[in-house]
């Protein structure tokens, strides 16, 4: 009888020690499976965008909507400046040519782009100076064509100022979302009372993201801004093209009647 109760008290001790471990691992157990039940099973960018705090949601929308608009500046100026720049060298062609101002404004009677306004502005100062083609007539004439040059450059440029703002604006909103990303781990580190890196990591993957998005806003707005630049400014350099030709068809027909009248004599 001595031997099954050798063998029970053996098996006693060890069931109480196996007890006592599991007692002893069960806090922690029961934490790491209560933290893995909190996390976010989808670590995908959709799964932590859904899952992020309110803050950096908002960050990533109005990231997302600022790279939205950039595209958007560089489609509708593209297609526009395209058009303007097809306008100015037809135009620039017709000045070239051998015409006269009145044939010029008569063939751009009804087109209103940026040549065919310079020509316009020259024969109506032509017709309020009289005829008289003067040096108060050309420094009046090259006021004008200054004013619509200018003008036309301003407009060609409208928009361009936003992908500039979206350039410097669009990283630090991004180093924001990261920063209240990282502050709600933290926080999450000291609610949990655990240093487990699972409760980190979607905090830690949600500011990145944030980051990431801040990037991808103003990297491309930059580089549309310095494109667009270049072509705003390849277009007024026809426009000052123009304008120097116009310069030059005053100066031609103001040399006319002279010669025309040696001619008769």
């Amino acid at each position: 009888m001595r031997k099954p109760q050798g063998a029970a008290a053996r098996s006693a001790c060890a069931a109480i020690a196996a007890l006592a471990v599991a007692a002893a691992a069960l806090p922690g157990d029961a934490c790491a499976a209560a933290d893995l039940a909190t996390l976010p099973r989808d670590l995908s960018p959709w799964g932590m965008f859904v899952n992020a705090d309110a803050v950096v949601k908002t960050v990533m929308v109005g990231l997302a909507a600022a790279s939205l608009a950039a595209w958007t500046v560089w489609l509708a100026k593209s297609v526009e400046l395209r058009r303007c720049v097809v306008l100015a060298r037809a135009g620039l062609d017709r000045l070239e040519s051998d015409t006269t101002l009145q044939q010029a404004a008569a063939d751009t009677a009804d087109q209103r782009d940026a040549v065919a306004q310079m020509i316009h502005t020259v024969e109506r100062e032509a017709s309020l100076s009289g005829g008289a083609h003067d040096d108060g007539f050309r420094e009046r004439v090259a006021l004008r064509l200054e004013r619509v040059e200018a003008a036309e450059a301003r407009r060609a440029a409208v928009g361009t100022g936003l992908l500039a703002s979206i350039g410097a604006v669009a990283p630090f909103v991004g180093l924001f979302g990261t920063v209240w990303g990282i502050m709600n781990a933290f926080i999450g580190i000291s609610k949990a009372n655990t240093t487990n890196l699972a409760v980190v990591a979607p905090g830690i993957a949600e500011a990145l993201l944030a980051t990431a998005l801040g990037l991808v806003a103003a990297i491309p707005a930059v580089v549309i801004y310095n494109h667009l630049t270049r072509r705003v400014s390849a277009y007024r350099a026809l426009l000052g093209d123009a304008s120097a030709q116009l310069l030059l068809m005053i100066s031609r027909e103001a040399a006319r009647p002279p010669q025309r009248a040696r001619a008769v004599r």
